[in-house]
Order: C-alpha cells, then sequence, then structure tokens
C-alpha cells in the first residue's frame, strides 16, 4: 500500500502492511537543503524552494508524509511581526511583536495572497501535483494560544492569563480565526492532515488554565476544519493533561519523548492515537543503534504513527531519520 493509504488504515484501526513513519513538524536538515544547493533561511519565501526540502522527507529518508511548513513563525510574519529570518543553517525567528490588544486586530482581506502564507500554499499544490494521493502532505497552522505567543509575545500573554483573564480571552476568539482559514486554505491547496501547534505544556501553564482559556477553543477549531485528519502538538511534558487534550476531538496527538508513553495512551482511552516520540536530541547526537533503541522504544509502548517529538534540530545527520524507518521496517516484518 502507498503511504497515504497506510496512514489513513492506521488511523481507523485497519490492517497495515507496516506502520505510519511521519513528520508533523519538520525533518528539514542543514543536509538535505545543501543537497538541494539551497540555504535554510531561503525556503520560508520561495515555494519551489519550499516544496524541494519539503519532498526530502519522503525522497531521502523514507518518510511517509511532506511537511513544508519548517518553523512556526509564518502567520506572524504575514501579520506585521519583524522576523529574523535565519541563517544558511538555521531557522527564522520574531525579533518584534505586532500587537498590543486583541482590538487592534482585524484579520486582513489578504491574509492568504501575502507572501509567508502565500508561499506556503503554492509548496502544497507543488507536493501534491507531484505526489498527487501517494504520500501523505501535512500542513501545519499556528493555534490561537501560540499566535498569542507571536503577536503579543510570550511573557506578557502569560502574565495576563492570571491579571487579564478576559484580554486573554480577547486574543484567543481573534486569533483563533487566523487558524482556521490558514488550515482551511492548506486543505484547498492539497494537505492531507494538518498539524496543529498550540504550546500549552506543564512548563508554562497549568491543566485548569487550558480548561478554562483554550479547550472550548480547540473543540470549535476542529469541528470547523471538517473531516480531515488533525494532529495536535504540544512541546514537552503534558501528562497531566492530555486527559482534556481527548475531549478536543483530534485524531492524533504528537507526544514530546519527555513523557511516559504508556501512561498516556492509557489517558487517552482510545479517544486519540499518538504519534512521536523518537528523541531529538538523540537524533541530533546520537549514533544509528541508540536511535534504532528509542524507536523501538516508542513502538513497544503501543505507538502506530512514529516520528521524531518536535521540529529537528537543523544539524541531524540524514543518516539517524532513515534508521527510523529502517527500524519500524524490520519491527512490522518481525512482529507480522
Amino acid at each position: 500500500m502507498n503511504p497515504k493509504e497506510r496512514f489513513i488504515r492506521c488511523l481507523k484501526g485497519q490492517e497495515v502492511d507496516r506502520f505510519p513513519v511521519i513528520n508533523p513538524t519538520s525533518v528539514a536538515t542543514i543536509e538535505s537543503a545543501s543537497g538541494l544547493n539551497i540555504n535554510l533561511c531561503d525556503v520560508h519565501l520561495d515555494p519551489d524552494k519550499t516544496a524541494a526540502l519539503a519532498c526530502t522527507g519522503h525522497d531521502l529518508l523514507g518518510f511517509d508524509s511532506a511537511a513544508p511548513y519548517f518553523s512556526v513563525i509564518l502567520e506572524a510574519a504575514a501579520l506585521g511581526c519583524e522576523i529574523a529570518w535565519g541563517t544558511r543553517t538555521s531557522m527564522p525567528s520574531i525579533k518584534k511583536h505586532a500587537f498590543d490588544d486583541p482590538d487592534q486586530f482585524k484579520m486582513p482581506l489578504d491574509f492568504l495572497d501575502r507572501k509567508p502564507i502565500k508561499t506556503l500554499l503554492e509548496a502544497i499544490r507543488k507536493i501534491k501535483c507531484r505526489y498527487g494521493n501517494n504520500i501523505i502532505i501535512i500542513g501545519k497552522a499556528m493555534g490561537p494560544w501560540t499566535l498569542s505567543y507571536n503577536l503579543h509575545g510570550l511573557q506578557d500573554f502569560l502574565i495576563e492569563t492570571v491579571t487579564e483573564p478576559e484580554k486573554v480571552k480577547g486574543f484567543v476568539e481573534k486569533f483563533k480565526e487566523i487558524t482556521v482559514a490558514f488550515a482551511a486554505a492548506q486543505i484547498e491547496a492539497g494537505a492531507d492532515a494538518i498539524q496543529l501547534s498550540d504550546h500549552v505544556t506543564a512548563d508554562l501553564i497549568s491543566p485548569a488554565t487550558y480548561v478554562d482559556f483554550l479547550l472550548p477553543v480547540h473543540k470549535e477549531i476542529r469541528n470547523r476544519i471538517g473531516d480531515i485528519p488533525v494532529i495536535l502538538h504540544v512541546c514537552g511534558k503534558t501528562l497531566d493533561r492530555i486527559k482534556h487534550f481527548s475531549d478536543t476531538g483530534f485524531d492524533l496527538f504528537h507526544i514530546d519523548s519527555n513523557n511516559d508513553l504508556k501512561k498516556a495512551r492509557q489517558e487517552l482511552k482510545g479517544k486519540m492515537e499518538l504519534t512521536g516520540a523518537v528523541n531529538n536530541l538523540i537524533l541530533f547526537n546520537g549514533s544509528r543503534e541508540e536511535v534504532k533503541e528509542q524507536t523501538l522504544k516508542c513502538l513497544e509502548a503501543g505507538i502506530k504513527f512514529i516520528s521524531p517529538e518536535c521540529a529537528i534540530p537543523p544539524g541531524v545527520k540524514n543518516e539517524n531519520l532513515v534508521e527510523i524507518v529502517n527500524t519500524v521496517d524490520k519491527y512490522c516484518k518481525n512482529t507480522n
């Protein structure tokens, strides 16, 4: 079966030839970019380069998916934040935020035509034209909580959850429209699944804060995105709130290796599948044997959708990413 069939069948609980290996965030490496004679700082505003680098996830590494959104700043760049676009070997970052108050924001009518957004949509179309329905194309949109960090500022926003909760709710209500519009446009362009990044890790907020401010909004976003697989991504420790994620309606949760995977599956009670949690530090510094051990740990914990735990450091060697695929192949052959 082809990668897309494998992904969909596995998501439905049907028999597959092997478990899918996917990249809900990014597997863009310096090595892959160098092989294409492009720099990492050039792949965010050039649809040809964006598509080419995304395709290396499947063509060079053997993953079942291609994911062309490599960073977390495209929406912020399109909406007025000052961006440092990175270097030949690094990803972009936000230098200056755009909004002090939710009343300052109005969804621009030309949002989808702004260069950072248009670039990604054109890249998805190019990938779809190349592969058709043979692989999983994973789009990505920042959730309203992460958009608030990016557009308003992390520290101010977190303080305001205590000092000005209505202001926080105002930002979330306004920014959810960005998430929905961008996700819908990616689906129309050809994305087969959407990864929603919303960083509500235990290092930043409590489970109660998630329930009070964001859980109903996540449910709404999931319903509005429609009948397509949606992957929720949250970095860091999430075991104390994962049961709430299972109430959102999202299909998969992209989990960090800092969590006990078996306990996480128990908390989800079959309402969501897990993907992850191959450790990024091991991918970056470890040997192929260590990557194999990490991948087997995920498989033995019952994870059926294997992936790195987050966007990988660009300096990861391609051979370590290929080892994930090889390990899943051998594991499935030996257990079938």
